[in-house]
C-alpha cells in the first residue's frame, strides 16, 4: 500500500505517468460520483481586495490566524475528527464488539493521520447524525453552501496520485464503499482544487500566475498531492522572481516548506534574496524594511558585502529594534531566530564586549556566545580551521568569513615591558588575485595606547623595475590633530614547518589619517607572486604580520 504511494511521491512531476485527461468528469471511465460544497469563506480570510488570491490573503492574516487557531484548537480539525469518528466508531462497534472507551480511543488513533482543513461526508449519515456535528463550531457551514459541483472521478486514478484519497478508498470502512462522496471547501480554494483535480488526471493545470499556482500547491498540499506539489515548485522557479514572491515562498505554511518537493523553491528564493542584497550597505533602507524570513535569507549568505561582522551585528540589532519594539518579543526572535545569523567568532573583542552588555539579549546566552568566540580566537591558525572544519554546515556557517570589506585579524595587545600589539592578517589567493592591477584591501581596525589603527594590501606599480608587485602599509585612523610615533615591523611566513620571516622594519610619526608602508614587500613582481610555486602562499593562504611598540 504505501508502495504504491511512495512511487507517485518519487515522480518527475509530470512527464513520466500517463495522461487521462480524456476521463476527467466522464461517466463513461469514472466509478464515482465527487460532489464538492463550496462555503463561503470565513470573515477573517475575506479578501480585502478584489482578485486577491488565497495564498496572498494567508501571507498577509498568517499570525493571527496561527494564534486563532492555537486558541481554538484547530477548528477544521475538529470537523474531520468528529464526522470520522463516528463513521470508525459504528464499523469497529459492528466488527470487533469493543467497549464504548475503547472504541473512542481507538477511533482517535485511526483519525491522526487526517488532513486539516478538509471536510468529508458521505451517504452513510443519517439526519441526527448531521444535526448533531452542526452544533459544533466549524470553519465550514454545510448547511448553506454557494454552490455544489458534481464531477464523474476515477477512484484509482485519483488514488495513485493522491494519499488523502488512496486513504479513504482503501480504508475497508463503509465510506469506501460508497459511489457517492461529498467534500467542502471554501470559495477561495475552488479554482484550486479544480486545477489539482485535472492535474491528476492530465499531469497540468491552467494556473499560470505565481500566485494562482502557489493555491494549488496549498491545495495539493491538503489532498497530499505530492507530483502536484513538485510541479507547482518547479514551475515557480522558472517564473521571474521578484522580492515579493520570493517572500512568499519563504512565508508558506511550515507543513509545506518543509516537504522536500518544495525545497528547490525556497532554497532558489533564498538564493534570490541574498543575491539581490548582496551589497547591504547599498540597499540598507530596502533590507530594513524586510520580514523575518527575507533577513534569515540576507544575512545567512557567506558572500554578503559588509564592512565587518560588527557592521552585521550592529544592523542586526537594528532591525530587531525596529520590528520587535517590546524587549521581551525581541528577546524571543533572537534566540529562535536571529542568533544563529551572527559569526561572532569573526567579530573584534571591542564589540564582543558591548554583546555582554547588551540587553537585547538573556546574560546567559550572551556569556556563552562571547566566551565560544573568545576561546575559538585564541586558538593557533591550524586548530581554528580544525574547529571549523568540524563545524561544517551544523552551526550555521558561524567559523565561515564573508566578503568583508575589512578583513578579519587576530591581535594581541601588551601593556608591559612596553605598549605594543602584534597583528596577524592571512589573505586568500583569489583574494591578493582580485587587487590587480590597482586594488587594495583593508583590515578590521585594532589598537594600540587607545589609537586606532588598520593595515591595508596594495596592488601597486614599483617606479624603479616597472613592475606591478604586493605592498603592505600600516595606517592611523583619523583622531583629531594627534601625533603617534611608533616602531613597527611586517613579517610573513615562507614555510609551512618555519615561523614568521620579518621582511621590513621601520618607525614612524603618525598624524592624522596618515599611513606608511613598503611598495614591494617581497621584492618580486606581481606574476610570480601569485604564482602556483609561489613561496609565500602556504595552502593558498598568505599569512602577514604587523608588530607595532609605542615609541618612548
Amino acid at each position: 500500500m504505501d508502495t504504491h504511494i511512495c512511487s507517485g511521491r518519487g515522480s518527475n512531476g509530470s512527464g513520466t505517468q500517463s495522461d487521462y485527461g480524456f476521463a476527467f468528469d466522464d461517466s463513461n471511465f469514472s466509478d464515482r460520483v465527487l460532489m464538492i460544497e463550496v462555503v463561503p469563506d470565513l470573515p477573517e480570510l475575506k479578501t480585502e481586495e478584489e482578485g486577491l488570491s488565497l495564498v496572498v490573503d494567508w501571507a498577509r492574516k498568517r499570525k493571527r490566524r496561527r494564534e486563532e487557531i492555537n486558541r481554538r484548537g484547530n477548528d477544521a480539525d475538529v470537523v474531520v475528527q468528529r464526522d470520522e469518528q463516528v463513521v470508525n466508531c459504528t464499523a469497529l462497534e459492528m466488527e470487533d464488539g469493543l467497549a464504548d472507551d475503547e472504541r473512542e480511543e481507538e477511533a482517535v488513533v485511526m483519525l491522526e493521520e487526517s488532513r486539516s482543513g478538509i471536510v468529508m461526508t458521505t451517504n452513510l449519515f443519517g439526519d441526527d447524525e448531521e444535526s448533531e456535528n452542526d452544533d459544533s463550531s466549524t470553519d465550514m457551514d454545510s448547511s448553506n453552501p454557494l454552490h455544489v459541483r458534481t464531477l464523474h472521478i476515477s477512484s484509482p486514478i485519483l488514488a495513485a496520485k493522491s494519499r488523502f484519497f488512496y486513504k479513504l478508498f482503501s480504508n475497508g470502512m463503509k465510506e469506501s464503499e460508497q459511489r457517492n462522496i461529498t467534500i467542502q471547501i471554501h470559495a477561495s480554494e475552488e479554482a484550486a482544487l479544480m486545477d489539482l483535480l485535472n492535474f491528476m488526471y492530465s499531469n497540468t493545470f491552467s494556473a499560470t500566475t505565481p500566485t494562482a499556482v502557489l493555491d494549488v500547491m496549498m491545495v495539493a498540499d491538503k489532498f497530499e498531492v505530492a507530483s502536484c506539489m513538485k510541479y507547482c515548485s518547479h514551475l515557480l522557479r522558472n517564473l521571474h522572481m521578484t522580492t515579493e514572491s520570493a517572500l512568499l515562498y519563504l512565508d508558506l505554511p511550515f507543513n509545506i516548506l518543509v516537504a522536500d518537493e518544495v525545497q528547490p523553491l525556497t532554497d532558489a528564493a533564498k538564493q534570490f534574496l541574498a543575491q539581490r542584497f548582496k551589497d547591504i550597505t547599498k540597499f540598507q533602507e530596502d533590507v530594513l524594511s524586510l520580514r523575518l524570513s527575507g533577513i534569515e535569507a540576507v544575512l545567512s549568505s557567506d558572500n554578503l558585502q559588509i564592512a565587518s561582522e560588527d557592521a552585521v551585528f550592529d544592523f542586526l540589532l537594528k532591525w530587531a529594534r525596529m520590528h520587535y519594539p517590546k524587549l521581551e518579543e525581541r528577546r524571543e526572535v533572537w534566540n529562535s531566530h536571529l542568533l544563529h545569523l551572527i559569526r561572532f567568532p569573526c567579530m573584534t573583542c571591542r564589540k564582543l564586549k558591548k554583546v555582554m552588555t547588551c540587553n537585547d539579549f538573556d546574560p546567559k546566552v550572551a556569556s556563552k556566545l562571547v566566551f565560544e568566540a573568545l576561546f575559538y580566537k585564541a586558538e593557533a591558525p591550524y586548530r581554528q580551521r580544525s574547529i571549523a572544519a568540524e563545524a561544517g554546515n551544523a552551526l550555521y556557517h558561524r567559523y565561515v568569513e564573508r566578503a568583508y570589506k575589512y578583513r578579519p585579524i587576530k591581535a594581541l595587545e601588551f601593556e608591559t615591558p612596553h605598549q605594543q600589539c602584534v597583528i596577524y592578517l592571512d589573505l586568500k589567493r583569489d583574494e591578493c588575485a582580485s587587487l590587480f592591477p590597482a586594488g587594495r584591501v583593508y583590515s578590521q581596525a585594532f589598537h594600540l595606547a587607545g589609537q586606532g589603527f588598520f593595515l591595508s594590501a596594495h596592488c601597486n606599480m614599483d617606479h624603479q623595475s616597472a613592475f606591478h608587485c604586493f605592498g603592505l602599509f600600516l595606517g592611523m585612523q583619523e583622531k583629531g590633530s594627534v601625533s603617534f610615533a611608533v616602531d613597527y615591523e611586517f613579517a610573513a611566513r615562507i614555510s609551512p614547518g618555519e615561523g614568521y620571516v620579518s621582511k621590513y622594519k621601520g618607525d614612524y610619526t603618525f598624524t592624522s589619517g596618515k599611513a606608511v608602508g613598503y611598495r614591494n614587500l617581497f621584492g618580486v613582481a606581481w606574476t610570480p607572486f601569485l604564482s602556483e610555486d609561489s613561496l609565500f602562499f602556504i595552502n593558498g593562504i598568505l599569512h602577514l604580520r604587523a608588530e607595532l611598540r609605542v615609541r618612548e
